[in-house]
């Protein structure tokens, strides 16, 4: 193996594995290292995402939900189901197989690109260097041109309740339970949080969320917090808010938790598993040498600019490891944009239009700025909402939770976001992203034929209703100032 490259990327999950591909299509010779390694000890690309974050995760929600339609939910339709039983080691046997597939598929993409796929840990050393340690042990320094920094996050820990891979378990081992727990404590009614507690509830498990803020996910649009509280509430799961962990104990196989509820007062609550979800952080650790050049900020990201380079020249970081949410479509796109900067290119990402989701059932979706972000800015606009009760195909398909909401200048018209809580919120809050790409106003997609029945329909009449011409309930414009 040569030791010289154009480019190095450290990190083969969806910001590191996109950035490798894209640089060597436009010719650039590189190299991805990844430290991640199955349970064979065999290396894996892929990184967090599609080991232990997304793609698990979503085959986990699937197949769960699948089982309460199953059991909850197809009499309704006149389907007889008789028993329904739920084989947890066999769903996550599938799991296990739908990873493997994925992460086998980015190598399949790295020998079609001649990405060469190095496995291993990755430290940038001074002057573009990286010293790599294979598996097997062996040590290589390698050269190139540019260096991509794209070693992802871990899951953020707490003293008052650590981790110990059985009883109380982080996000990773949150999708390994052989079994559904009776009792399930979840630390964090964040994104991960909901998503993991939204499994295991409909497997059966009696589920409280504790989450610290006073506010229910506090970075969302609160008029669409409200209503997924209210739906996911009446699913079944306990979200407690302004409730602070303060201690946990571990007595056998379970968990006693001690906290501190909204009033102040001291709780105690018990739990056959507690998954600990209260974010993740940045990882750095071995990445990089006392004289590689590159800064941390004080959260512990790699300093970047708006273009991905750091403060050593030639060496540029995405994805989790740098400022802005951690969301793995930013980092494929930060992936995109280093590789062709580096090729001569001058492309940009708009930091502003990236979709934010929340896998629950109903889905919650945004892009763009919430209400309370326009108000902030002291902004005139027009709101539009539409409730999916008031959607045909919503209604006929046993999915009318929820709404969709858009936000718009009430001078120009231009979108300035759009917050979903319904169903394929992900898939229609992307129509209103690509529109906000354009420049587009409330009337343009009220203007747009939507198939009927549709889903999206309910983005159509929302987009009427911000400018008071919605024809499929009663318009009540309010201007907000």
């Amino acid at each position: 193996m040569s030791d010289k490259f154009d480019v190095i990327v450290i990190g083969s999950g969806p910001a590191g594995y996109v950035a490798a591909i894209r640089a060597a299509q436009l010719g650039l010779k590189t190299a991805c290292i990844e430290k991640w390694k199955d349970d064979k000890g065999k290396g894996v690309n892929g990184g967090t995402c599609l080991n232990v974050g997304c793609i698990p995760s979503k085959a986990l929600l699937d197949s769960s939900h699948k089982y309460h339609d199953a059991k909850a939910a197809l009499g309704g339709h006149g389907i007889s189901t008789g028993d329904v039983a739920i084989d947890v080691p066999t769903m996550i046997a599938r799991k296990e197989k739908v990873v493997k597939q994925m992460s086998g598929g980015i190598g399949g993409l790295f020998k079609a690109n001649k990405v060469t796929s190095l496995y291993g840990s990755g430290k940038l050393l001074a002057g573009r260097k990286v010293e790599f340690v294979a598996n097997d042990g062996e040590t290589q320094v390698l050269e190139a041109e540019n260096v991509i920094l794209a070693s992802g996050s871990v899951p953020v820990s707490i003293p008052m309740a650590p981790v110990d891979g059985d009883v109380i378990v982080d996000s990773t081992g949150a999708l390994e339970f052989q079994e559904v727990p009776k009792r399930l404590g979840v630390i964090g009614a964040g994104v991960i949080g909901l998503e993991l507690g939204s499994v295991w509830s409909r497997l059966g498990s009696e589920v409280v969320c504790l989450e610290a803020m006073d506010d229910f996910l506090a970075i969302m649009d609160q008029q669409i917090a409200k209503e997924t509280k209210k739906i996911l509430t009446k699913q079944g799961l306990d979200i407690r808010l302004s409730c602070r962990v303060t201690a946990t104990e571990v007595k056998g196989k379970e968990v006693e938790v001690s906290y501190t509820d909204k009033e102040g007062n001291e709780q105690k609550a018990v739990f056959d598993k507690l998954i600990v979800c209260v974010g993740r952080r940045p990882f750095t650790e071995g990445l990089l040498a006392a004289d590689s050049g590159v800064n941390l900020d004080e959260r512990g990201s790699i300093y970047v600019n708006d273009l991905c380079s750091t403060n050593a020249p030639g060496v540029w970081a995405i994805g989790d490891v740098v400022r802005g949410p951690m969301l793995a479509h930013k980092g494929s796109e930060e992936g995109v944009m280093v590789a062709e900067r580096i090729a001569g290119q001058k492309p940009l990402i708009n930091y502003d239009i990236i979709p934010n989701v929340i896998y629950t059932h109903p889905e919650v979706a945004s892009v763009g700025r919430t209400e309370e972000q326009v108000k902030a800015d002291g902004e005139d606009y027009n709101v539009g909402t539409f409730p999916f009760v008031a959607v045909g195909r919503a209604v006929a398909a046993d999915e009318a939770d929820g709404m969709v909401k858009m936000i718009a200048d009430a001078k120009t018209d231009r979108v300035l976001g759009c917050h979903i809580v319904g169903p394929s919120a992900s898939d229609l809050v992307q129509q209103v992203a690509i529109a906000m790409e354009f420049g587009t106003t409330a009337e343009d997609i009220g203007m747009t034929v939507f198939g009927h029945p549709t889903f999206s329909e309910a983005v159509k009449e929302a987009a009427l209703a911000v400018n008071g011409h919605a024809i499929h309930m009663p318009n009540r414009k309010k201007r907000k100032k």
